[in-house]
Parts: structure tokens; sequence; C-alpha cells
């Protein structure tokens, strides 16, 4: 088990802020651009991703194709100026922004709001 998934695993407490619970993954600096991280956030399985410009994405992790919780395993990218992750299993390339497969369009991820607190990445599944 690598430190970011011991980090997850035992991440504090949600916080609320008006609409949204806010869970904390991890530190901002602990995400490697373009490699992914599971965590459990609100009992969904997700996948969080930084790319090489500083943005954070967090998306499902369950591999629609192969039903695998493989996604945070990904190939991370982009096409164009469309950052996406790549399924480890069969390569379906899904949008990191709208969760849309770029090969499929039938197809998507769900896609979850992310935010930077004082350098922890909050994720909320609401």
């Amino acid at each position: 088990m690598t430190i970011i998934e011991q980090q997850v695993k035992t991440a504090p407490v949600a916080a609320r802020d008006d609409a949204r619970t806010w869970t904390p993954v991890c530190s901002s600096t602990d995400l490697i651009p373009e490699l992914g991280v599971a965590a459990l956030v609100g009992g969904e399985q997700v996948a969080v991703f930084r790319t090489f410009d500083g943005r954070i994405f967090a998306v499902g992790n369950r591999d629609p194709y192969s039903g695998a919780c493989v996604m945070s395993r990904g190939i991370a990218g982009t096409r164009g100026d469309e950052p996406f992750v790549a399924t480890p299993m069969h390569k379906q390339a899904f949008s990191l922004v709208t969760g849309v497969c770029l090969d499929d369009p039938a197809m998507a991820l769900p896609t979850y709001p992310t935010r930077v607190t004082d350098g922890t990445v909050e994720v909320s599944v609401e």
C-alpha cells in the first residue's frame, strides 16, 4: 500500500459547507500529475487526478466496461485540450471534465466537484 492510499484510508471526517459535504482525500502535494489515487467518499469509490496544469478532478472509480474499480490506475493524458483518463483494462478514454467517453459518447463516468482547502484536496459526492 502506498503512502497516498494509507492517507486516503485514514482521511478525517467530512466537513459540511452550506449545500455540500466535503471529504478530505489527501494533500494536494501528494498527487503526482496524471497519476490517480482512489478514495472512498460518502460510500462512493472515486478516482482523483491532478493534471500538469494543476487542476484536480474526481470521477467514478468503476470502469463501466469491465465493472472493475480501476479508473484510478488508468492512463491519464490529454486529447487536444481535453484531460482524460483511459481505462487500464481496455483503454477507452473518458473526459476528466465531463466524464463522457471520448471513444463512445453513450458511456460516461460520474464526475464529482473538487476543491483544495489549506492544501488538502476535498471531494463532494452529493
